[in-house]
């Protein structure tokens, strides 16, 4: 019988000698709702009880330390813990990188965040930035890391030069593969920073392991790391169904499935499933897709009966951890729909991430590419595929260096 999956935080509790070298240093600890131990205690409520750890900051990135913002662009505060008696900081508040005072207040950052996967969740932006910042400030960063849900497969297009923002920390393709601990260690080599950085890394995670083949499933609970992160199989279908945040399709939020559905109150979903049937069969492999209705009861449609579609990866008869490909499927759905319907309003205008200037879909993607290829009439499958594959060939050769677990 295996033994039991380890994640950093785990071992670091467990393990004094591990623990030795923070002896006597300030440490802060950058975390989230999702950072628990085994028993669920949060990170910093284990860490504070540790006698021989000198717990002197916390930071809370986008949606907060313990709290849920339950929206894009809804910012926290700064504020005092009233139980540890520390500040916490918050880096999704009036700054997104660590300012000179906050970097005073520690000499150890620990980093214990549960992240999806998928280049545009803002925890991977919020590491590269603290990265740079202990590197300008000559502090050391240790990363307590995390299983990847969804595993080591790669999908999609790189984000381009220039297309960088705080959905895009870096040339990632939409579905990396990483951990935290291995981005950090990506991060580091791509930006050549001098930081004192150590990967406190897990011990017993198998990412290509069933059921879960990312996530252990069985042993470990599911927190959301997010407030629309509820589960795993919106964690699987997350780098694509991500892509309707800049639609004017609903993802599902204000209901209780967000990011595994889509649809719209003016969408003919069965028509639409039979037009991306026709167009890329192949890409709807791995899953299930059932036409359903819903409606919201906040954000886009709010109130609204909407037609849309479920993609449905959590019974293992109908899963299929490689061939499952939701940036494709995603794109083919909105590919089917521009052919169904070519003056169909899809694409949203509006302040994304506090980018002005560009378009949500563009910005989530990393480039103009994807919404290029929907919007040509003549554009089929196979050039999209001919723009995706040599990105996530290079990303699977480039990123090799960095994996700590095999």
């Amino acid at each position: 019988m295996t033994a039991p999956i380890q994640f950093g935080l785990d071992r670091l509790l467990e393990d004094a000698a591990l623990r030795r070298p923070l002896a006597g240093r300030r440490v802060a600890l950058l975390a989230h709702p999702a950072s628990v131990t085994r028993a669920l205690v949060h990170s910093l409520d284990a860490l504070a009880a540790l006698p021989d750890l000198r717990l002197a900051a916390a930071f809370g990135p986008q949606h907060g330390l313990r709290g849920d913002k339950q929206d894009n662009m809804v910012e926290s505060p700064d504020y005092a813990d009233p139980q540890h008696r520390i500040p916490v900081f918050s880096l999704y508040g009036d700054v997104r990188r660590p300012t000179d005072a906050m970097m005073d207040s520690f000499d150890v950052l620990l980093v214990d965040l549960q992240d999806l996967g998928c280049r545009i969740y803002t925890f991977i932006t919020t590491l590269r930035y603290v990265l740079e910042a202990a590197a300008a400030h000559g502090k050391a960063v240790w990363v307590l890391d995390r299983p990847n849900p969804v595993g080591r497969p790669v999908e999609g297009l790189r984000l381009q030069s220039s297309w960088e923002s705080f959905v895009g920390a870096g040339p990632l393709p939409m579905r990396h593969g990483l951990t935290m601990g291995e981005l950090a260690r990506w991060f580091i080599a791509t930006l050549k920073l001098d930081v004192d950085c150590d990967v406190v890394a897990m011990q017993g995670w198998a990412p290509e392991a069933a059921p879960g083949y990312g996530w252990p499933l069985g042993e470990r609970s599911w927190i959301n790391p997010s407030p629309n992160a509820p589960n795993l199989s919106m964690a699987r279908a997350y780098a694509g169904t991500v892509m309707l945040e800049g639609t004017t399709l609903s993802e599902g939020r204000g209901t209780t499935r967000p990011l595994e559905l889509f649809g719209a109150p003016d969408l003919d979903a069965r028509a639409l499933l039979a037009a991306m049937r026709a167009l890329a069969p192949d890409w709807l492999g791995g899953c299930v897709l059932r036409e359903c209705w819903f409606e919201p009861t906040f954000h886009k449609h709010a109130g609204k009966l909407c037609s849309g579609l479920q993609i449905h990866v959590e019974d293992p008869a109908h899963y299929g951890h490689d061939a499952f490909r939701p940036w494709r499927l995603q794109a083919l759905a909105f590919k089917a729909l521009r052919l169904l319907r070519p003056d169909y309003p899809l694409w949203r205008d509006f302040a994304y991430e506090y980018e002005h200037d560009r378009l949500a879909i563009d910005l989530i993607n990393g480039s103009e590419l994807l919404r290029e290829w929907v919007d040509d009439p003549v554009a089929s499958p196979a050039d999209l595929d001919a723009l995706a594959r040599p990105d996530e060939a290079a990303w699977l050769q480039e990123r090799e260096p960095f994996l700590l677990y095999r």
